[in-house]
């Protein structure tokens, strides 16, 4: 019919005519003009096929085979280090760029002091680097020191706003300047992304220009940007700051629970937060529970109990509050709650869905009762397994607790 196939297939009669096949073309990755991760077996009989069927996932009749990550050597130029949105300083390797699964990578995440401490990391020296899952780029080993070379440490002083760090946490080194402009910067790129207040269009460009032009100075700033404000902004016209500035009105009418999730309190996230709101339903009801009240809540532990009670025990957090309030941001929780169908169920997630991003299958399960679980464990009772379901899939099995598909879980809440 015309179209293009693989040459390279082959026919094996046996078990060690496939594993030799598999370790040939193992060996062959880089003589492809195309990248590749796997290989896969199949029957080729039809008949056969029919007879071994297939599960709502995957056929039974064929089965793929990972290689391991490929693996490059470089040389470890430069190590820069960031602040985030809570204040710890994160270490990133930048290194001679290397091809690594079709891309071109030449910085990677070097998480934090302890991780460099256990590889004697220094600039200068020849690393490993692989993709982790075939998409993150880490460093594996390193070696080949340089003369006179030292460990690489973490700085004493914060690279943004040159305030002490707080290093008295276990791992993490922490920037505690509440006023940081790395800090800020990072706030306001969570504060406008899809998991916080998803204000369509405020990206991280858009913020470093805000901040740059001196429009944005704290979180509350975002409400009062006009479209004159905008259009001083680099490449931005009339249409695009309406829009800009339609999306940021727009994001006033969220439910309270995501703009409590957007303030980037440490360990507080979409998933906290509802469960937060759920039981304290206005801002006034979260501002005046104690940590202990916090913690009885299901889901929630003394950590982030802690965490949310002293944000709002700070003056400028109530005073960030009072700036919302005054510029129109809803501060009441709506249940979001729609049907029972799923009440008190325990719900993991694995794979990728053909319907629902991440968050979207969240918010579903909680409007329909559930409660959203991020690991497999014996109070699960659901695991909604899509495609290239992994260890969590496994476990389930393992541990017999009921796994069903994405089409299962539309049936159970009516959309199917």
């Amino acid at each position: 019919l015309g179209f293009p196939v693989l040459e390279s297939y082959l026919r094996c009669e046996d078990e060690t005519a496939v594993l030799g096949e598999i370790e040939r073309i193992g060996n062959s990755r880089s003589d492809y003009s195309y990248d590749i991760d796997g290989a896969v077996v199949k029957v080729d009989a039809l008949n056969l096929r029919t007879q071994l069927g297939a599960t709502v996932k995957y056929p039974r009749w064929a089965i793929a085979y990972k290689y391991p990550a490929e693996i490059k050597k470089t040389i470890l130029r430069d190590i820069e280090v960031t602040v985030g949105r809570t204040g710890i300083l994160t270490p990133t390797a930048v290194f001679d760029p290397v091809e690594l699964g079709g891309t071109t990578v030449s910085r990677a995440s070097l998480h934090n002091q302890e991780y460099i401490r256990s590889m004697d990391i220094r600039i200068g020296d020849t690393i490993e680097v692989r993709k982790a899952g075939e998409i993150i780029p880490e460093v594996i080993s390193c070696s080949n020191h340089q003369e006179g070379s030292q460990l690489f440490l973490l700085p004493s002083y914060c690279p943004d706003c040159g305030e002490p760090v707080d290093a008295s946490e276990k791992v993490a080194i922490r920037c505690i300047n509440p006023n940081c402009p790395g800090q800020l910067r990072q706030r306001l790129i969570y504060f406008c992304s899809k998991d916080a207040m998803d204000i369509e269009g405020l990206g991280p460009s858009i913020v470093d220009q805000l901040l740059d032009a001196g429009l944005v100075h704290r979180l509350s700033d975002l409400y009062r940007l006009t479209i004159p404000d905008l259009l001083q902004l680099d490449k931005f016209q009339m249409k695009s700051a309406s829009n800009i500035i339609e999306a940021i009105e727009k994001s006033k009418d969220n439910n309270f629970d995501l703009l409590l999730a957007a303030l980037g309190i440490r360990n507080c996230g979409r998933k906290a937060s509802a469960l937060i709101c759920a039981r304290y339903p206005s801002v006034e009801d979260v501002m005046n529970a104690s940590s202990a009240d916090l913690a009885e809540i299901p889901g929630i532990g003394d950590v982030i109990a802690g965490n949310v009670y002293h944000y709002f025990q700070q003056e400028d957090s109530r005073l960030l509050i009072e700036e919302f309030r005054n510029l129109g941001v809803n501060l009441v929780y709506q249940s979001t709650v729609t049907s029972q169908s799923l009440s008190g169920l325990n719900i993991v997630v694995t794979g990728t869905l053909e319907h629902f991003s991440r968050t979207e299958i969240q918010d579903v399960i909680r409007n329909n009762g559930g409660n959203p679980v991020s690991s497999v464990s014996s109070k699960t009772d659901l695991v909604l397994a899509g495609e290239s379901a992994g260890s969590k899939l496994k476990k389930a099995n393992d541990l017999g607790i009921r796994v069903i598909s994405e089409n299962e879980f539309l049936e159970m809440i009516g959309q199917n």
